[in-house]
């Protein structure tokens, strides 16, 4: 699944390059936007921004128009020259935003939906969303009064709620809890505040070095591979009601 970074990265490069330019042809499968397209065509409008919140993704146009998507596992935003051959086949195309210089192409999004400002702002999960730890502000004594409100459950578990911290998935709940040397089984009411503010902080500065494009894993991905700091191997195991994987270090994270 894309995380938080992915995201803002994505957001970045298609504001890059469609921001300020006009839509020249508007394409997509998905029957709800095709039939608001009809009644109010995206084509002819000027894309103002691109932006990220969490893991969602919103192409705001003018008048008064917003793309809002959300990746879940699999999807992706492409940016193609025109004419360009697409690196995914057209099976799994869902929207087609084209302009004079670039086509942005969304493959198997599973989340779309077009809005208006007002309905933008009632959006259930950009609403109750937590403090985003990409956002151009970032709320931290909220985000740890959030955490602090689920003493009864694993702090790994936890992070990945994005009603309590906005962005991290997989990678980065396994990598900030090794950087704040914490268990990733412990439950919230177990740890002390100086432990939270270490997860909340390396979160935070893990997300925003991977988001520049600097990222390095210290436990993601290397079950059994030794530690890079105490050569203890690393261990895997899933957790939660939807079984994500965790990594750690049972010698660095005690």
């Amino acid at each position: 699944m894309p995380e938080g970074d992915s995201i803002y990265r994505a957001a970045q490069g298609l504001h890059r390059a469609l921001a300020g330019k006009t839509v020249t042809s508007f394409e997509t499968v998905l029957p709800k936007l095709a039939r608001i397209d009809e009644d109010a065509p995206v084509t002819g409008r000027t894309i103002e921004r691109v932006t990220s919140a969490g893991k969602n993704l919103i192409i705001e146009f003018s008048g008064d128009l917003h793309l809002h998507t959300h990746m879940k596992m699999n999807g992706s935003w492409h940016i193609y020259r025109p004419g360009e051959r697409w690196k995914r086949p057209r099976r799994d195309m869902r929207i087609v935003i084209g302009t004079d210089e670039f086509v942005a192409v969304a493959f198997t999004v599973p989340v779309a939906e077009f809005h208006t400002s007002r309905s933008l702002a009632r959006d259930n999960d950009l609403r109750r969303m937590g403090p985003d730890l990409l956002g151009a502000t970032f709320d931290r004594d909220e985000a740890l009064r959030r955490i602090r409100g689920r003493p009864d459950e694993e702090i790994a578990n936890v992070l990945l709620n994005q009603r309590v911290l906005a962005g991290i998935g997989n990678i980065w709940k396994s990598e900030s809890l090794f950087c704040a040397g914490v268990d990733p089984f412990h439950k919230v009411a177990d740890l002390d505040e100086g432990q939270l503010e270490r997860i909340v902080d390396c979160a935070y500065k893990l997300l925003r070095r991977s988001a520049s494009g600097r990222s390095e894993f210290s436990v993601y991905s290397r079950g059994g591979d030794p530690c890079r700091r105490c050569g203890t191997p690393i261990r895997y195991r899933k957790q939660g009601v939807d079984a994500r994987g965790t990594y750690w270090c049972p010698q660095c994270q005690t």
